[in-house]
């Protein structure tokens, strides 16, 4: 399927809403959410088929920030990129030019958010991505686990320009975003933040990197499944490899150039 971008930069204002997928993080969501509205931004909380307890933690909190938190509620779970591909839909349906991403177990800092929103302010066509500056609470595994997918993804990219396409704590512009889901298959579960960035980047879209603190979690509560997501990740990887091979010239002299080739059709 072609990855020609028809939609051009936003019409609308600068507009960003914080999108934060949910998933039975009941313990941890109140701060994050506190934290998010510290930052003036409004906020849409995606529900993503929570069990009782966080359903109810969700409610309490729309309920209680009625002009600043909104509820999207999806019937059973989609996993986290389908959380996230939920939230960009009603992104777009209300008007906004951008969506900041923040995960719901604490492991992102609050605080950052008017660093991203100012480097989106100041680069509007290009995703602010979090590169995770760890304290002594990242497990060793999935800190060095991460390297792997850091490596496929320079390869799936001829370049090292996507510093670190795992981390949850991005800002993206809304219009790449919705022309590239509206005609490619993104991956639903944990392979949705390597794949989108990778995939936006073969459009073009540029890939900033700020660095960000992170702690492993506040509530304890993971939903990384070691054996099934590795599998998920390595298809999606493959799918991606066999991808770059047809854009390979195209890439590389991207890479050489620093832009796209006159009058080539954008990969």
């Amino acid at each position: 399927m072609s990855d020609t971008v028809r939609a051009g930069p936003p019409a609308a204002p600068f507009a960003p809403l914080v999108v934060i997928p949910v998933y039975d993080h009941e313990h941890a969501i109140g701060a994050v959410v506190r934290g998010v509205l510290a930052s003036g931004l409004p906020c849409l909380l995606v529900d993503d088929g929570s069990h009782p307890a966080c359903a109810q933690a969700l409610d309490a909190l729309a309920a209680g920030y009625p002009a600043q938190v909104t509820l999207l509620r999806l019937p059973v779970n989609q996993g986290k990129g389908g959380a996230m591909l939920a939230g960009f839909a009603e992104a777009a349906r209300r008007g906004h030019s951008h969506v900041l991403q923040i995960d719901a177990d604490g492991q992102h800092d609050p605080t950052d958010i008017p660093r991203f929103v100012a480097l989106s302010r100041q680069h509007p066509d290009a995703v602010i991505c979090g590169i995770p500056a760890y304290d002594d609470s990242v497990p060793k595994a999935r800190l060095y686990g991460r390297y792997a997918t850091h490596i496929w993804v320079w390869i799936n990219t001829l370049s090292l320009q996507i510093r670190d396409s795992m981390c949850g704590f991005r800002l993206y512009p809304l219009a790449p975003v919705t022309a590239l889901v509206g005609e490619e298959t993104i991956g639903r579960r944990m392979d949705f933040d390597s794949e989108i960035l990778v995939r936006l980047f073969w459009r073009d879209v540029p890939v900033i990197s700020l660095a960000t603190r992170v702690t492993y979690p506040s509530d304890g509560v993971s939903h990384f499944d070691v054996w099934r997501d590795n599998v998920r990740i390595s298809r999606m990887h493959t799918r991606l490899f066999f991808g770059m091979l047809w854009r390979a010239p195209r890439l590389l002299w991207r890479r050489i150039t620093g832009a796209p080739r006159a009058g080539a059709p954008r990969a």
